[in-house]
């Protein structure tokens, strides 16, 4: 009986974070150590960093977090642990990075290896776990990004990671990532309005119209299926003449390359989200409730705005947050036909072989996505919670 209750004590996720975590800091580089921006770079695990007490510090860290992800069962100490565990990688590579930076140095890289994006990824999970255990209230979530963005930028604006090659791009090119940064935003949440002002009409029409659905979900179903480079690709040529035959569209800023077919894209691909919840969610209002609005004498017009669209609200809005999710990402596939965006670094990076130029542009892609699925679910679950 004591033996099977120790084995129901052990969380088998935290076993398999622990277990990942371990093999990564044993057998993965922590740190690259590279004479320039392209260069392979010489692999430094942590095994060999054991000189510097912030390494020290971590790896003690990550033992307790371990132990305390496999047999601790209360969310808050799990949730504390990983939290200190985030600051002590972070104090660790960033001091890593200087330690091994040549003094007035402008050529060396020191790049975080896969140790640290693996560690990185298994506390953050840690990290989750906890805070869906604990069942944050919505606002309680998105507090808790805030607090998480907070602590990561004061480690930037600390200086503490400036040595990291990723830091040392970001100082190169600070002007142009703000302004791709805007880009992107811009492309992102530009087709997100867009797609919404089509798609909504258009899912209100469909669930009105059977017919009409039939032959509009059908036909969007197709565009979703179409590689994003090969819809980047069939726009660039139409357009292109477009702009050529027509001087007033050149002038709208409509060419074959560049932000317009980008954005034409990119709102194709988000009105199947959009027009699908949205015939799902008045699908699922009580039948009772519209003959219930019938009988009191309100038209049909009044039925949908007063009643069916609040009511389905949560499910539109959960279409929305899959379209920014996707679009966030798409966005810098966009790069390749001139969109502009975090793509450009990620594609510069690639014709480079430049790999922390790469991550220039793929963190804060994560980053915006991620956030933006956290505050659009916290929206949601509030909205649900106000209709219950």
């Amino acid at each position: 009986m004591e033996e099977t209750s120790a084995v129901h004590k052990v969380d088998r996720l935290g076993l398999v974070l622990a277990a990942v975590g371990a093999a990564a800091a044993a057998f993965l580089p922590f740190i690259y150590v590279k004479a320039n921006r392209i260069a392979a770079g010489k692999p430094m695990p942590i095994a060999r960093l054991f000189d510097q007490p912030s390494v020290i510090a971590l790896v003690v860290l990550l033992v307790v977090a371990g132990a305390a992800a496999i047999l601790v069962q209360k969310a808050e100490i799990r949730l504390a642990i990983g939290s200190l565990c985030l600051v002590a990688l972070m104090v660790a590579i960033g001091i890593t990075a200087s330690t091994f930076t040549p003094p007035n140095s402008t050529a060396a890289r020191m790049s975080p290896g896969g140790a640290f994006w693996v560690l990185f990824a298994v506390i953050g999970l840690i990290i989750s776990d906890a805070l869906v255990k604990i069942r944050l209230a919505a606002w309680q979530r998105i507090a808790a990004l805030l607090a998480y963005t907070v602590l990561l930028g004061g480690c930037l604006a600390s200086g503490l990671l400036d040595d990291l090659s990723i830091l040392k791009e970001f100082s190169i090119r600070g002007s142009q990532f703000w302004t791709e940064a805007l880009a992107h935003l811009r492309l992102a949440f530009g087709s997100l309005a867009i797609a919404a002002l089509i798609g909504l009409p258009l899912g209100i029409l469909c669930f009105w119209l059977p017919k009409v659905r039939a032959v509009a979900l059908q036909a969007l179903s197709i565009i979703q299926t179409i590689p994003s480079l090969a819809l980047f690709g069939l726009l660039m040529v139409p357009l292109g003449s477009l702009a050529a035959d027509f001087p007033l569209a050149a002038w709208l800023g409509i060419h074959g390359i560049g932000a317009a077919p980008a954005l034409i894209a990119l709102v194709l691909y988000a009105l199947l989200p959009i027009v699908a919840n949205t015939v799902v969610g008045l699908d699922g209002v009580d039948p009772a409730v519209r003959d219930a609005a019938t009988g009191m004498g309100l038209t049909r017009r009044q039925i949908l705005t007063d009643i069916e669209l609040p009511l389905a609200l949560p499910v539109i809005l959960t279409g929305i947050r899959i379209v920014l999710v996707q679009t966030i990402g798409l966005v810098a596939v966009a790069a390749l036909v001139g969109g502009g965006g975090f793509g450009v670094f990620i594609f510069q990076g690639l014709g480079q072989t430049a790999m922390d130029l790469v991550l220039l542009g793929a963190v804060p892609t994560v980053f915006f996505a991620f956030s933006s699925a956290v505050i659009l679910d916290a929206v949601i679950d509030t909205l649900r919670g106000a209709s219950a």
